[in-house]
Order: structure tokens, then sequence, then C-alpha cells
């Protein structure tokens, strides 16, 4: 059999630096044999400058949304955002322009060091690039309605989206202010032994609107024409107020977290939950990025995604690594490094094949370049190895 061996300055396995002046040894195919002391690894190591790490897992996407690059604007606010969004996703595209965006989304991932993916679908525009498996994706079927006269309605387009995708896919909900009891039920039902994704406090305003029935949400439902006087709040904020529909035991990432505070963490315990964090796409939309000290603080397991090219600037694990670090200064390279691989790979339910170089696995490797005293800077670039 044929090896690579890999040996850098440093050696992320995924959970942590590796001791000084190892080497990763892997197949050609790039199944992980084991991580050896140099001298005894044996001839033909190639050394690479930098940073060696285990492919990044994107656990928060839009893909089918690449087309959109560029034409939302900036700091407008969640309700804003979002009806822009809305607004464009009514107007018909030309598929080819779409199919087009969605395959140069997919390269530039691919160039990242991306390895695998948690994708947002409300429709199977984005199967016919899946198919041709250049990487791994849990598609999450995304399914909306408030009021709760359509859920069985809602579920079943779904649940025919979510067959088109087959394995590796679950309906989940959009968010706490877009999904009504009736249709929280449903998607709980079908999503035991599956993992789930939600939108979760993305505003402070979606906080309002659950404890009190008013504030700027009123005017998305005004937009969309949507008659939501029924409603008049839980007296809960947004995270407590859905979580109830859930078993303890469910599996869920939980993205965006920009307004969890304390009060949402201690109602979250003792629950199955993953926060995903997309830094870059908060500060594009609202200016804010959530309380990583305090989700730290709590012991929650984080990890990384880019959102969509309608919310960011590009599809970039190292860039969301690089800005949390900028803006959090007391986190280590090799935390952050665990979120975006390992801590991933655990919450796509992936992590028997990706996110560390455990003997067996087929991680990818990617290389990190540029940094500074072990530390992300501007100038830190990502090579993928394998």
């Amino acid at each position: 059999m044929t090896y690579r061996k890999f040996k850098a300055d440093y050696l992320f396995t995924g959970e942590k630096l590796a001791e000084p002046d190892s080497v990763l040894i892997t197949t050609t195919d790039g199944s992980v044999q084991d991580i050896l002391p140099a001298a005894e690894a044996g001839e033909d190591i190639d050394y690479y400058p930098g940073l060696l790490s285990p492919g990044f897992v994107n656990c928060h996407c839009h893909l089918e949304l690449s087309h959109l690059r560029g034409v939302i604007p900036e700091r407008t606010g969640l309700v804003d955002f979002l009806s822009t969004v809305i607004r464009h996703r009514g107007q018909a595209a030309e598929a080819s322009l779409v199919r087009a965006a969605i395959a140069d989304a997919e390269q530039e991932m691919l160039e990242n060091g991306i390895v695998a993916v948690g994708d947002i679908c409300n429709t199977a525009d984005t199967l016919e690039q899946k198919r041709k498996g250049r990487l791994r994706y849990y598609n999450f079927v995304e399914t909306i309605g408030f009021v709760e006269q359509a859920a069985a309605m809602r579920f079943e387009q779904s649940m025919a989206i979510c067959q088109e995708f087959g394995g590796n896919s679950a309906i989940v909900p959009h968010a706490p202010y877009s999904v009504s009891p009736a249709l929280f039920r449903l998607i709980a039902a079908q999503g035991e032994g599956r993992v789930l994704t939600m939108h979760s406090q993305e505003s402070e305003e979606e906080n309002v609107f659950f404890l009190t029935g008013r504030g700027d949400f009123l005017r998305l439902y005004e937009l969309l024409g949507l008659d939501v006087s029924f409603f008049k709040g839980t007296g809960k904020r947004s995270l407590e107020s859905c979580l109830g529909y859930f078993r303890p035991e469910q599996a869920m990432i939980l993205v965006h977290n920009v307004a969890t505070r304390e009060e949402d963490l201690q109602a979250a315990k003792g629950r199955e939950l993953y926060f995903c964090l997309c830094p870059n796409a908060n500060l594009y939309i609202g200016g804010q990025l959530p309380d990583v000290d305090g989700l730290v603080r709590h012991g929650c397991r984080l990890v990384i995604g880019t959102d969509s090219l309608a919310s960011n600037r590009g599809l970039s694990i190292l860039d969301e690594l690089k800005t949390l670090q900028g803006a959090f200064a007391w986190l280590d390279t090799p935390t952050l490094l665990r979120w975006a691989t390992s801590n991933g790979a655990k919450a796509l339910g992936l992590d028997g094949e990706l996110g560390s170089f455990a003997p067996g696995r087929k991680p990818g490797v990617v290389q990190l370049s540029g940094l500074e005293g072990g530390r992300l800077a501007a100038g830190t670039g990502v090579k993928r190895l394998m």
C-alpha cells in the first residue's frame, strides 16, 4: 500500500495540537493511518509551512441562494433582509443562472477547505449539483408556516422535497416566528433519530415578538400579507417558547444565536443542542455578533457556518474563524479549529468519517499558511491538500 506523509509547523488533530514534529500518515485516497513522531515515520515526508487540519465542516449554508450574491444590501436589520430575500425568491430567476451560481458556490467551498455542509433547502434546486458527490451534504429541508390551518399542507410540500433528496435529509423548522404549533409537532414527530436545525434568536425583535406579540416582526407579517392578530405572545423568549415541542435528546443545531442570553441557555440546559456561529452573516445583516463569551462560559457545543451568499461576501470557514478571533481575542486557534472540524462533524452525525485525524477516517487535509505566532492573521490562507 502507498502512503502519504504530511508534516507542518503545527498539526491539529481535530481535537488538539499534536506534539511538535508529528507526522500525519494517510493512504493515497486520504484514509488516516496514524500520527507518529517524525523519527518513526520513515522517509518521503512532505513538509508544508503553517498548520495542517482536517477539512472544515460548514454546519449552515443556503446553497440555493447563491445567485443572490451581492444583491441584498448590508446592515438593513433582519426584518428588511428577510422581506428582500422573499421578494427576490418570488421573482423567477433563469434556471441556468441559478444552477451556475450553485456550482460556483460549491467550488468556492471546495477551494476553501470545506468537506461537508449542512445545507438549508426550500427547493430541490441544488440536487443536481449535489449528486456529483464532490462534498458531503446533510440536507435540511426547511418548512415555513405560522398559520395553524396550513400546517398539514406545508409539511406535505416539504416531505415531497425531502424524498427527492433521500438519505441524510430531514424536515426542519425555519425559525420559531415562522412555524405554527401544529407544524412544530409534525416536524418533531419525523425528526426522531435525525439531526434537525433551526434559525434561532437572530435578532432581539424575535424575543420581543414572543414575549409580547408585538414589535418589528409585525411589519414582516404585514409585508407578507399575513394576519397574525391571533398571536398575543407566549410570555417567554423565543427559544423557550419552542423547545418544548422536541424531546430533550433530539439533536438540533441552533443557528445565529445573536440574541441568545443567560436565561435562554438555562432553558436549553440538558438538551442535545449545538450552537452554530455565522459571524460574517450576522455582521452583514445586523452588524452584531453573538455573545460568544456567554456561550463558551456555559459549555455550549459550538460549530461554524457561512450562511448564504445572500448574506455573506463568501463561503469560507476560515474567514468566519478570523472574524471570531478578531472580535474575541481570547479565543485560541485550536479552539476555533475544533468548532470548525470535529464539533461540526459530530453535529451533522458525520464524525465516524470526518472531522478528525483518527485512524480509518477520511476527513480531508487542509493547510493554513501565514499564521502569526500560531494565530490567524489577515493574510492567513487556506489550501486543500486532500
